[in-house]
């Protein structure tokens, strides 16, 4: 079954009930029970739910995995992952991440005694001088949040198999549309389920996607202990949602395309950051691992004036200023001030993180709409 059939059909099953096109939202926390332990594959919804089963099924179908867990946010997906470790192990991390990331990594994890390394990944090879006996996982975005860089998933792949390391990626940016980390040798795919895969600004959720029983097992295990899990009627608008993922990537990506170059040409930008310049520092990296170069852009005024890249966002009026992306709609973000303030400004600015930089997340309006209201907020 090819990508954009698996869409619309991955996973799914018609309801055996009634025929239901749709699976049905099963908005019950209990299910009556024959005898103790006699039940029909379900017993309570923390564990188990069928529209949440429905919606996995697509999870693991969507990125050519066998398994695949709906979680309550992304950030529950994360925590998850990384409470596979035991105090004493660390963890190799992207170095440009989503703050929210980066705070549940510092804030809340090292503090039980698991290191974290946050280091440029655009050369796998630097990767690996970095890697010791206490290292148990490898943690990749990319494309990276918010300056687009593009990490090799097959090379990282070698390097953490070499060393029996976990390789996990955050495909959030990407979809599973423009590239499959599993198909590359990632050991677990994390998404921000939120963004593109639900791609109407209307549920909060997080996936995780694996290929290993045993690892499923364990995540499995983590879920229902901590409780981490997404409710059926936001299952129900996720598999809505992700019908229309391969339509409306095609339309993000042809978007993205026109605005970026739009950007790089304009007088008054500095600095574009999108993976589909052939100038990108990783650009064939990106050609070689993705389908196309996603919606995301971000870039930086040549004033360089945190004052003006403010002023730029709030004139915007169909890029929306608000947290977030992936939605129909456009967006525009200050990273500095909303998405990444919870990494400390000398850390941000490592990373290229400036506090003029602005984020787009391009939607799938009329491209001539979009370009009139960059112009008028440019002007």
């Amino acid at each position: 079954m090819k990508f954009n059939t698996k869409t619309i059909h991955g996973g799914q099953e018609i309801d055996p009930a009634y025929g239901a096109v749709m699976p049905p939202i099963y908005q019950t926390s209990t299910y009556a029970q024959s005898t103790p332990g006699g039940h029909k594959g379900y017993e309570y919804s923390r564990t188990h739910n069928p529209t949440r089963t429905a919606l996995e099924k697509s999870f693991a179908s969507l990125e050519n995995g066998k398994y695949g867990l709906a979680f309550a946010s992304g950030m529950a997906a994360i925590d998850a992952v990384i409470k596979l470790l035991k105090p004493g192990d660390e963890v190799i991390s992207t170095n440009d991440l989503y703050g929210g990331t980066y705070r549940l990594f510092t804030k809340v994890y090292e503090k039980f005694g698991i290191k974290f390394h946050f280091i440029g990944m655009e050369n796998a090879k630097h990767i690996e001088s970095y890697v010791n006996a206490n290292t148990k996982l490898i943690w990749v975005e990319t494309p990276t949040n918010p300056m687009l860089n593009i990490i090799d998933i097959a090379s990282t792949a070698n390097i953490a198999k070499k060393h029996d390391v976990l390789l996990a990626v955050d495909n959030t940016f990407a979809t599973p549309y423009l590239q499959q980390p599993l198909n590359l040798g990632a050991d677990i795919v994390m998404h921000s389920a939120t963004k593109y895969l639900g791609g109407h600004s209307d549920v909060v959720m997080g996936a995780l996607i694996v290929n290993s029983p045993k690892l499923a097992e364990k995540l499995s295990f983590l879920q229902n202990a901590s409780g981490a899990v997404s409710g059926p009627q936001d299952c129900f608008l996720m598999l809505r949602g992700i019908k229309t993922l391969h339509l409306r990537m095609q339309r993000h990506c042809e978007n993205a395309k026109v605005v970026a170059e739009y950007l790089k040409n304009h007088p008054k930008i500095e600095n574009v950051y999108w993976p589909g310049f052939e100038d990108h520092p990783n650009h064939n990296t990106a050609k070689s691992q993705m389908r196309d170069f996603g919606g995301m852009i971000s870039f930086t005024t040549k004033d360089n004036n945190y004052d003006e890249s403010v002023r730029i966002v709030e004139r915007l009026k169909l890029f929306v200023l608000a947290e977030s992306l992936g939605g129909v709609e456009s967006l525009s973000g200050h990273p500095a001030s909303m998405t990444h303030a919870s990494i400390p400004k000398e850390e941000r600015e490592k990373t290229g993180v400036v506090d003029s930089l602005i984020r787009l997340s391009v939607g799938i309006e009329d491209i001539d709409d979009l370009i009139e209201d960059l112009n008028q907020a440019l002007a």
